[in-house]
């Protein structure tokens, strides 16, 4: 039966019950399971191949190009055995695709913020590396999702994202009765001084693990609050879910002009088009 193994060499892997061939190279990450109906209507096909705990995994095309997408649940925990699990079944390419909060007062409820590297305050990403290795996205990445917002017309920001493994304490937030952890009046300044553009919770786990395992990886968040203005809105996640999905075709143009050309990485003087 799927999943009755620990075996991380086991085909079908223990979390997200998926095997060799259930999933393209390139898959997006969002947390909620739920957003799932968020990205699979803008593919051209989709089918769901496995749900398994907070795991649900969907395999199609977009613009012809394959790709997959794996809901993490909430946190690094969660979001590093997705990575670990997929990883072991092939995938060399992942995209976080979910919601944060904005510091910079410049950005607005319904924008995206496109990761470029990130502060490493979740704790899982220090179970693999020392604390000061960095949390840095991929090139390839960052430039494939740039590409498409500017191609689909969508306002964006490119910068640094604060991960944090609390939604309350740990990104500023007064907690059960009020209280308040040590240091929590000043975070949010703190970040917003030195021009870190978001937070939410999974992006530096994701990008430190793909990192060490030399995949490549990035994020992009819809800005659901601003932390600076004290708007809120819940508008995005198709945005951001349509700029990961054309991203992931991009990226598969940009590994074949690599090809054609004999490089092993991508640069600005090869086209796109």
């Amino acid at each position: 039966m799927p999943g009755d193994s620990e075996d991380p060499n086991d085909e079908v892997q223990y979390h997200v019950e998926l095997a060799p061939g259930d999933v393209a190279d390139a898959v997006l990450l969002p947390g909620n399971p739920e957003r799932l109906e968020k990205v699979t209507p803008l593919w051209d096909d989709a089918s769901e191949v496995a749900h398994h705990r907070e795991y649900r995994t969907a395999t199609g095309s977009y613009e012809g190009t394959p790709i997959s997408v794996t809901s993490t649940g909430i946190g690094s925990p969660s979001a590093a055995i997705a990575v670990e699990e997929l990883a072991r079944i092939g995938v060399d390419t992942f995209i976080r695709v979910g919601s944060c909060g904005a510091l910079q007062a410049e950005m607005e409820p319904g924008d995206l913020v496109i990761t470029k590297g990130a502060v490493r305050q979740e704790g899982t990403s220090d179970e693999y590396v020392r604390e000061d290795y960095p949390a840095v996205a991929d090139h390839e990445v960052v430039a494939a999702l740039v590409a498409a917002a500017e191609r689909l017309g969508n306002d964006y920001h490119v910068g640094l994202t604060m991960s944090s493994d609390s939604f309350y304490a740990g990104q500023g937030r007064p907690g059960f009765e009020g209280f308040e952890a040590a240091g929590s009046d000043d975070l949010i300044q703190e970040l917003k001084d030195a021009n870190v553009a978001n937070v939410e919770m999974e992006a530096s786990a994701i990008l430190t693990l793909a990192n060490v395992y030399d995949l490549r990886a990035g994020a992009v968040c819809s800005v659901f609050a601003n932390r600076e203005t004290g708007e809120f809105l819940t508008e995005g996640e198709s945005t951001a879910a349509e700029t990961a999905s054309l991203a992931v075709h991009l990226l598969a143009r940009m590994d074949q002009k690599k090809a054609e050309a004999g490089v092993d990485q991508w640069h600005a003087g090869l086209s796109l088009d």
